[in-house]
């Protein structure tokens, strides 16, 4: 091994928060360095983000098209599947990465393939495919960036039936005749969105009372009645107990003795970090663990060690990651300037306050569900005085004009002590694109009696602003 080569900043994970963090560190006079095991880009280009929603879109826009007079009945054929997979891998590049290795070039950070372990304080080192190994050094932060796997459940045999994760589920490359899918969180609603409508029978299994537990439950359940309606079969409160593969067929044992077989069994059961091999032991973290931060996302108990995206468990989300990566950048520059006291106050420069107060999220299922902030449940158990205000949107102009039939809810969480919102939740097709909306007003802590000043053009769906802010006053 040779001497180490020194940079300012070392990130480990070349995915969108590690691309981001080197970024900002190079926008802020520092040298930098990253290292990737795998594809430049991550697992948001590659095997999430990209490929679930290229799969998705042509399912959305066929739904949308069904609900429109004189349009309904030019697309009443099934998908081409072909083609559907084939947008699907021009949109991960074929899992290739040169535009996104062109790309560190271009803003001058310099790449390491390979695996990436701390080696001590400030300390990285590199195996690299090739054998060779690389010594690292920084200045100032290394960054642990490597996102989250899979986890699956402890079964017998698990590993023999080769299940699908999300990994697969969004790169196949054929259509399942039958799949089960395992789980009730986004990925598990989005994949048996997807390959439904591509020609699967699909079934879903729940062990919970229901859909998407994390957002209101009215997004779960205006989920799961279009799933059923569009062919999917939903079991809730059931567990799978064991799993063999036979000739090509999975069958699937139920907690209750039922069997169900399938082509295909993707287990949406959770993430974990990656972080069991690379080297947290040699400076006394646990292998394995999710690495707590403080607001600037600095492991806790370093001076050193920064912990951003998935890793830190705080918001499992591309653009929170990514945004984690905005704020750890400006703190690691201004630590590195010398900056006395740095903004790690409640919205400060360096504070990443948005993973607790106004996260943003959209599931691009038919329909959409989206959110910004808290559900009337979190925001209960967080101590506020709160009321939720609720509005069916098919009442809005703009959203019968989207769709004959439009089938929708929204709910805003009010702050009854400052009259601000906490939290919005929109379910209905076309609502992802209202979201922003509701995080401006969330994160802004826009009052109430402003808002009433914010017209909604019309016709739009975003008049259901207007509609709650009236349902509030009364």
């Amino acid at each position: 091994m040779t001497d180490a080569k020194t940079y300012d900043v070392v990130v480990i994970g070349a995915g969108p928060v590690g691309e981001n963090v080197a970024d900002r560190a190079r926008a802020a006079g520092l040298s930098a360095a990253i290292v990737e095991s795998e594809l430049v880009g991550g697992e948001c280009s590659y095997w999430a983000c990209m490929p679930s929603k290229a799969l998705l879109r042509p399912v959305i826009a066929r739904a949308d098209a069904r609900r429109v007079p004189g349009l309904r009945q030019s697309v009443g054929g099934p998908l081409d599947a072909a083609a559907v997979l084939a947008h699907r891998d021009d949109y991960t590049s074929h899992w290739k990465d040169d535009g996104q290795v062109g790309w560190l070039e271009g803003v001058g950070v310099d790449l390491y393939r390979g695996h990436g372990r701390v080696a001590g304080p400030r300390q990285v080192t590199v195996a690299g495919t090739d054998g060779t190994e690389t010594a690292l050094r920084a200045r100032h932060a290394v960054a642990v960036c490597t996102g989250t796997r899979a986890a699956l459940p402890d079964l017998p045999g698990l590993a023999d039936v080769k299940p699908w994760t999300s990994r697969e589920a969004t790169a196949a490359d054929r259509v399942p005749d039958r799949l089960l899918v395992v789980g009730g969180g986004v990925v598990a609603v989005e994949m048996a969105t997807a390959w439904q409508a591509l020609g699967s029978s699909v079934t879903v299994l729940v062990r919970g009372g229901g859909l998407l537990p994390r957002m209101e439950p009215f997004a779960g359940e205006l989920v799961q009645e279009a799933l059923t309606e569009a062919g999917a079969e939903i079991r809730s409160g059931v567990s799978v107990t064991a799993v063999t593969r036979e000739n090509g067929t999975v069958t699937a044992t139920l907690d209750d003795g039922s069997t169900l077989r399938a082509d295909e069994i993707l287990f949406a059961t959770g993430r974990a970090p990656r972080t069991d091999d690379i080297g947290l032991e040699t400076v006394g973290l646990e292998p394995g663990s999710w690495l707590p931060v403080d607001e600037s996302l600095r492991v806790a108990g370093s001076d050193w060690l920064y912990a951003v995206g998935d890793v830190n468990h705080r918001a499992l989300l591309t653009h929170q990651g990514k945004y984690q990566a905005r704020v750890a950048g400006a703190a690691i520059a201004a630590r590195a300037q010398g900056v006395p006291l740095l903004e790690t106050d409640r919205w400060g420069a360096h504070a990443a306050t948005a993973d607790h107060a106004a996260v943003p999220q959209v599931v691009f299922t038919d329909p959409e569900a989206a959110s910004a902030g808290l559900t009337l449940a979190e925001a209960e158990a967080a101590g506020h005085r709160v009321r939720a205000v609720d509005y069916d949107m098919a009442g809005v102009a703009g959203a019968g004009l989207y769709a004959d039939g439009y089938r929708g809810r929204a709910r805003m969480v009010v702050d009854l002590d400052r009259e601000i919102l906490l939290g919005v939740t929109f379910v209905g097709p076309g609502v992802g694109e209202l979201i922003h909306s509701a995080t401006m007003a969330v994160a802004g802590e826009i009052p109430l009696d402003r808002l009433w000043h914010a017209v909604p053009a019309y016709p739009t769906i975003s008049e259901v602003w207007l509609r709650l802010l009236e349902t509030y006053r009364g």
